[in-house]
């Protein structure tokens, strides 16, 4: 399937974990769809794209953030989210493609 493989160097084990773990939230995982769709949206736009409450988004923010998943920035009294790890886009592109390519098979 792959042409190449790659091995997680003993180290890193727990911390891969943890990131997988992290973004195994299926609610995480439609905020990070959101914000890749429209970069730069606040907690209430997001609740209302993911269909979750503000502050159910807003928790799951806060892991992220923590993780360097996402950053935000202030714009007046609002805080805009936007992705700001570069290998989030790749990775669900990845995942999503074989998932698809499997679901035809």
């Amino acid at each position: 399937m792959y042409s190449h493989v790659v091995t997680v160097p003993a180290g890193l084990v727990d911390e891969v974990a943890r990131r997988f773990a992290l973004l195994s939230d299926p609610t995480r995982l439609r905020i990070l769809d959101a914000l890749l769709e429209r970069d730069d949206i606040t907690v209430s736009e997001l609740a209302q794209v993911v269909g979750e409450a503000a502050p159910n988004v807003s928790q799951h923010l806060s892991r992220l953030l923590a993780a360097d998943i996402v950053g935000r920035r202030r714009d007046g009294r609002t805080v805009r989210y936007s992705v700001a790890d570069p290998t989030i886009r790749p990775l669900c592109d990845l995942v999503c493609q074989a998932l698809g390519t499997r679901r035809k098979a």
